[in-house]
């Protein structure tokens, strides 16, 4: 077996300009496992912030994303979905656990029968508010080095790069489909 190539050696997993630091793509690399490292962070945050209330990560995102999107009539599943980036099915267990709790409540859709839309209890919505004090300052800890000229350019990279994501996940999915036929 031999041994690993230097950097220098391996070839480039981008070929971006902007991307490349003195023709190497180690600093890239770097920056893409901080974030696979901050994602993996705002997972355990998420699951364990829902835990304090008795629910899942997953549930406790659908039930804060409802809450964010409901407005005074409600907010649809497919609304949901897209808001999170999740498959119409996941989120209709996971609101259908939710009503189950008696945190969710939902209704016919009046400009279309055949959906239905969402909304918080009570309940839910005293659950999220005592919760407020404990996410306000894991988010003041999670979010500490940011100020503000970086908060505006996160978020502005944070919905940029979403949306690339999406792009990159389909072409994967059609590499990966090329990939397997000429086998």
């Amino acid at each position: 077996m031999s041994p690993p190539k230097p950097d220098e050696e391996r070839p480039l997993t981008v070929s971006l300009p902007d991307l490349l630091h003195g023709g190497s793509d180690a600093r890239f690399r770097e920056m893409l496992h901080n974030l696979l490292a901050f994602a993996a962070r705002l997972e355990q945050i998420r699951g364990r912030m829902g835990a304090m209330v008795g629910l899942s990560g997953s549930q406790y995102t659908v039930l804060i994303s409802i809450r964010q999107l409901q407005g005074t009539a409600g907010v649809g599943v497919k609304a949901i979905a897209d808001h999170l980036s999740l498959s119409g099915p996941f989120v209709t267990s996971e609101t259908n656990k939710l009503i189950k709790l008696g945190l969710v409540t939902k209704c016919p859709n009046p400009r279309d029968a055949r959906r239905v839309l969402l909304s918080i209890t009570p309940k839910a919505a005293t659950l999220l508010d005592g919760l407020a004090p404990v996410q306000r300052e894991i988010n003041d800890v999670l979010f500490e080095p940011l100020e503000g000229m970086d908060f505006a350019i996160v978020c502005r990279l944070a919905h940029g790069l979403r949306n690339s994501s999406e792009r990159a996940l389909m072409l994967t999915d059609y590499l990966s489909q090329t990939e397997e036929q000429g086998r």
